[in-house]
């Protein structure tokens, strides 16, 4: 075979090899891609929610008062006092998702009247403030129900006091202490129901003027406070 033919079978070949190896290098670059694709997938980035440790609630709430007391140097007398219904609001702040503080703001009139050797005398009237500071354990561990105990401080104010019946009236600021049991039902992140019970006992005392005589004594108030109302959580 003459040298020209042998270098043009050469040539030929050469192109050849050429073409396929191109061929398989179009052929593996998608794998090579997919490959890639998997070995290095995208991630979306973490969405890290921040935690607000601030709620309030707005209840009505039955006050339910004890109707016990005395007045001094009168034998068998006994002094009620009437019950109310009122709004309240309420400030919680979340130290821990579990640990609490609650400030409970109302306020609420009392009609006082005469019961036992004075029944029937018509004492007089007296609003009163009640401020009420409570530390909270909330429970975490029942999904949308949330209960939670409570304890704490509460100092009353007795303020715009009308005698009725006598010449004067005064009751005096007293402090007192304070128990709550309660729950939220979460409907959603931030809106819930709330109910709640608190126990607050208060013993005030009081000077009170009948003609031109003057008395003191002390009633038991003790009142029970049952509530419902909206929840929100900042």
């Amino acid at each position: 075979m003459s040298g020209w033919a042998m270098g043009k079978i050469k040539s030929t070949g050469l192109l050849a090899g050429t073409m396929l190896m191109g061929a398989m290098m179009i052929g593996a670059a998608p794998a090579s891609a997919a490959d890639l694709a998997t070995k290095y997938p995208v991630k979306a980035p973490v969405v890290v929610e921040t935690w607000n440790p601030w709620q309030i609630r707005l209840r009505v709430t039955g006050v339910v008062t004890n109707d016990s007391g005395s007045v001094n140097g009168i034998a068998g007398s006994g002094l009620k006092t009437s019950d109310t219904v009122i709004p309240e609001l309420d400030i919680t702040y979340y130290f821990t998702k579990n640990w609490a503080a609650e400030l409970i703001l109302g306020t609420t009139y009392s009609y006082v009247t005469g019961r036992g050797s004075i029944d029937g005398l018509q004492v007089g009237k007296t609003w009163l403030l009640p401020p009420t500071l409570l530390l909270q354990y909330h429970f975490t561990d029942f999904g949308n129900f949330k209960p939670y105990v409570g304890a704490g401080v509460n100092y009353t104010f007795f303020y715009k006091q009308d005698a009725n019946q006598v010449t004067d009236l005064d009751i005096k600021d007293t402090w007192g202490w304070a128990l709550q049991v309660g729950f939220d039902y979460m409907l959603d992140k931030h809106w819930g129901w709330n109910v709640d019970v608190k126990k607050l006992f208060l013993e005030p005392d009081f000077d009170v003027v009948v003609g031109s005589t003057p008395y003191t004594g002390s009633t038991k108030l003790d009142p029970w406070l049952i509530s419902t109302g909206i929840t929100y959580k900042f």
